[in-house]
């Protein structure tokens, strides 16, 4: 294995473990960090990504957004409204302390994700949406 296999492979497995502490704790972003880990693992190990892509939690969070380029409507609504309550008690807290410049700073990006979800990433349809879970398939 080389070194770049292995930097991957080190790579993954951090944020593997910190998308895996997002799922509990609120600070910490699940998908970012799934999606890179499924980036890493790609390049590194055949047999990590294959054991990656099986997991609930990959099918949960990313299956759809990596093979479709989008999103069910239900996870985009989940990270934005993670990400604004998250956003929200860290903008409030410096705002409460006068410390404005971080509030601005925080306030974009908070924009920047909203404009990201809500027009660049792909809603998918509740039709495919409830196909894929195998239920209400019209035929």
């Amino acid at each position: 294995m080389n070194a770049v296999k292995i930097v991957y492979l080190i790579i993954g497995c951090i944020c593997l473990g910190l998308g895996t502490v997002g799922v509990f704790l609120p600070i910490l972003p699940t998908t970012p960090f799934y999606l890179v880990t499924a980036y890493c693992f790609a390049r590194s190990s055949t047999r990590l990504e294959t054991w990656f892509k099986g997991t609930g939690v990959y099918k949960k969070h990313l299956e759809s957004f990596v093979e479709k380029k989008g999103m069910k409507a239900s996870t985009k609504t989940g990270i934005l409204i993670s990400v604004t309550l998250l956003m929200g008690f860290g903008f409030f807290m410096m705002a409460r302390k006068g410390i404005m410049i971080p509030c601005i700073i925080l306030a974009m990006v908070w924009v920047a994700h909203f404009i990201y979800f809500v027009f660049f990433v792909k809603t998918i349809p509740a039709k495919e949406e409830k196909q894929e879970d195998g239920s209400n398939v019209q035929t």
